[in-house]
Parts: C-alpha cells; sequence; structure tokens
C-alpha cells in the first residue's frame, strides 16, 4: 500500500478549517462529549447560552455571566452545557491565555440551531425546495463544469433515495396516525419532483456524457413519487372510511376548499346529519323566571339596634387627640433650628425599630391639622450600605409659616 501525496500547508489549513466549522456547527447536538442530544430541553438551554451572547455584545460572557443570564435554568446544567460548547469550539476564550475569563459564542452553533427548529416545524421541506433552487442556479450557470453537474445529479439521487425510502416504510409499517404525524415530506411533492426534473434537464441537455448519473435520478424520483402516492393513498382511505379529519394536514384541507367545486364541497358532508337543538327552557318558564327576578326586594336593611338608651363609649375608645405628644416630638427634633434632614433625624434614633417610629411620627406631624410643620421629599437618595437603614430618601423636615 502505497501513501498518498503529501498535502501542503493550505490544503491542512483548509482541512482544519472544515473540522473546526464542523465541531462549532455540532455542538449545539452533543449531550456530552461525543454523544448527541436526547432531550429536547438541552435544545433550549444552547439556545438560551447563545442568546446571552448575543446580548452581551464584543465584551463576551463569564461562566457566572452566562449563568445569571440564563435564570431560572439549573446553573448546573448551564456549566455542563458551556463545558460541552466550549470543548467543541462553539465558545472559545476572547484572548487565548490561561487566566482569560470571558468567552465568546460562534456564528454556526447559532444558525444550526435554527435550521434545527426549522427543520422540527416545517419538516424540511422549505430548506429542500431552497436547495434545488442552488442546485439549479449551480447547474446553469456560464463557468459549471461537468464535475459541477454529476456532483448535483448525484447529491439529489441521494436525497430523494433517503426521501422514498423513509415513506415506503411509514406506509408499510407505520398506524395511520404515525404516517399522518412524520410524513411531512408528503404533502407538497410536485413542486419537489418538478424542480428537480428542471435540475435534471439542464444537466442532461449540457453534459449528455453524465447519461447514467441523470438515469440514477430519474429512478429515484420515480420511487418517490410512487412512496408519495402510496402513503397518500392510505391516509385519504382511513380519513374517509373513520372522518378523522385530523389524519390529513391543515394545508391539505385548505387546498381542497379552495379548488374544489360545489358538487365536491357538499360530497364531504353527504354522511353528515345535523339536528337542529332543543331549546333548553320553554318560553314559559323563561318568562316565570323573569317575572319573579323582578319582585326581589334588593334594599339593604339596617342591622339590629340595642333596645334601650345609647350609652357612651368606654373612655379607652374615644378618639385620643396626640396633637401636644406630637408637637413635643417636632420640638424635640428641630431644636433651636428650623429644619432637620429626614436621614439626621434617622441616623440619630440609634437602630432601626426607632427610626422607623420617628418616621412614623414625622408623617402624623405633617398630616396633623392643627400643626404648623411640614415634611417634603426630593428625588434624591443617600445609599450607605453599613447604614441602618442602608438608604434613605432625601426629605426635609421643618416648620411651616401657615398649613
Amino acid at each position: 500500500m502505497t501513501a498518498g501525496p503529501e498535502l501542503t500547508i493550505d490544503q491542512l489549513a483548509g482541512d482544519a478549517a472544515v473540522e473546526r466549522l464542523y465541531r462549532q456547527v455540532f455542538a449545539v447536538l452533543a449531550r456530552e462529549s461525543g454523544a448527541m442530544i436526547s432531550d429536547l430541553e438541552l435544545l433550549d438551554v444552547d439556545e438560551a447560552i447563545l442568546d446571552a451572547f448575543a446580548d452581551a455584545g464584543r465584551d463576551g460572557l463569564t461562566v457566572d455571566q452566562a449563568v445569571a443570564a440564563c435564570r431560572p435554568i439549573d446553573p448546573g446544567l448551564i456549566h455542563r452545557r458551556f463545558e460541552v460548547l466550549r470543548e467543541y469550539g462553539a465558545i472559545s476564550k476572547v484572548v487565548e491565555r490561561p487566566n482569560e475569563r470571558f468567552h465568546r459564542a460562534a456564528f454556526a452553533p447559532y444558525v444550526m440551531l435554527l435550521f434545527l427548529r426549522r427543520l422540527a416545524e416545517q419538516g424540511g421541506q422549505a430548506e429542500l425546495h431552497q436547495l434545488l433552487t442552488l442546485e439549479h442556479v449551480s447547474v446553469t450557470a456560464p463557468d459549471a463544469t461537468p464535475e459541477t453537474g454529476q456532483t448535483t445529479i448525484s447529491r439529489l439521487t441521494r436525497i430523494f433515495r433517503h426521501l422514498g425510502n423513509e415513506l415506503a416504510i411509514l406506509a408499510a409499517g407505520s398506524t395511520a396516525e404515525q404516517l399522518g404525524d412524520h410524513a411531512q415530506l408528503l404533502w407538497g411533492n410536485k413542486g419537489l419532483i418538478s424542480q428537480a426534473e428542471e435540475v435534471h434537464t439542464v444537466v442532461l441537455g449540457r453534459w449528455p456524457q453524465l447519461d447514467r448519473e441523470c438515469t440514477a435520478l430519474r429512478i429515484a424520483l420515480a420511487a418517490y413519487a410512487d412512496a408519495v402516492e402510496k402513503a397518500a393513498g392510505r391516509l385519504i382511505e382511513q380519513a374517509g372510511t373513520t372522518r378523522a379529519l385530523g389524519l390529513l394536514s391543515v394545508e391539505t384541507w385548505l387546498s381542497f376548499a379552495r379548488t374544489a367545486d360545489e358538487d365536491d364541497l357538499a360530497a364531504v358532508l353527504d354522511t353528515f346529519v345535523f339536528d337542529a337543538p332543543a331549546p333548553w327552557f320553554s318560553p314559559n318558564l323563561l318568562t316565570e323566571a323573569v317575572e319573579s327576578g323582578r319582585g326581589a326586594n334588593t334594599v339593604r336593611q339596617p342591622p339590629p339596634r340595642p333596645e334601650g338608651p345609647s350609652q357612651p363609649p368606654p373612655d379607652d375608645i374615644r378618639p385620643a387627640d396626640d396633637a401636644e405628644a406630637l408637637r413635643a416630638t417636632a420640638e424635640r427634633l428641630l431644636g433651636d433650628g428650623t429644619e432637620v434632614t429626614v436621614a439626621d433625624v434617622l441616623d440619630g434614633a440609634g437602630d432601626w425599630p426607632s427610626a422607623r417610629r420617628l418616621l412614623a411620627d414625622l408623617t402624623a406631624i405633617h398630616h396633623h391639622p392643627d400643626l404648623s410643620y411640614e415634611l417634603t421629599w426630593s428625588g434624591g437618595l443617600r445609599v450607605d450600605p453599613a447604614g441602618d437603614p442602608s438608604w434613605v430618601s432625601e426629605g426635609t423636615f421643618r416648620r411651616a409659616e401657615s398649613r
């Protein structure tokens, strides 16, 4: 066995770049190193991490910052996925040095997540249509070579073989419900086949020597069309006998409703019988209920009063006027001055319970109609982590000339 030609530096660099990109793309699929994701929650975790990097800007994120940005996800799970993404190269240090804490995210993994979401929701039809369009542009380009046409035909042949095999297996061994859930590529297949046939026509017309490859593509397209017909026939037969309209996709019913004539639309409901609903109540019962409802007495009756002359309330529950006590508190706080700040009052209280009572007294003095003092507030805020309280709004307690 002879060794192959020795690769140049440029070829090795190109291979390394391709490998690095593959590792970044498939990092979003790795549950752990060398494994694949088996839980949809891990996709959400990866997406949350990459979203956090997108919001962080060019400064990047540390592991702890990523955990804080991804709340309320389990921090342990964030740490594990962060390490997996970092090992695959999807996340790397901003500067390659031992003590670097900040990381940046690559673009490829997030694009892979977007494709995964779209493939899961739409079954890949949109991507396949786009691929066929790009292949058509590629083979019709003026500088296209026979190698370009051969590569395109081979790629499309494998794609339609995969699709035909999957649909054939689903149609033969799955229930009607499973077939309806998993056969996303079953609907709209005529457009896919037409696009592939257009590419086939261009390649065969430009490079007749590729007839063998084009024949393989025609066989793959025919096998795919047969599988589609069998799967669709089974679904329609099952839906027609059981009236389980949910077995067919919404797009199929919408297309039928838009394109069918009046006879076809009416035939859908031939076997259905609709009975007019019986009234729940007779007119006499409704009239009687309305009349009886009108006579309801809605006047509130006063509560019963004790008999005999009313007695004055005891002294301990009579309202007390604490104006003198509040005035004494205000004069003690103001002293010889005309105003004092709320921060000084609270600092002089000693502890928070006493400060809280003083603040309540200041508020009561301000609102008392017979006391000429006022309490005003401004928008400032004093912050002192070591103080008690640690923050105080800027306010002033002063004598007022008139109320």
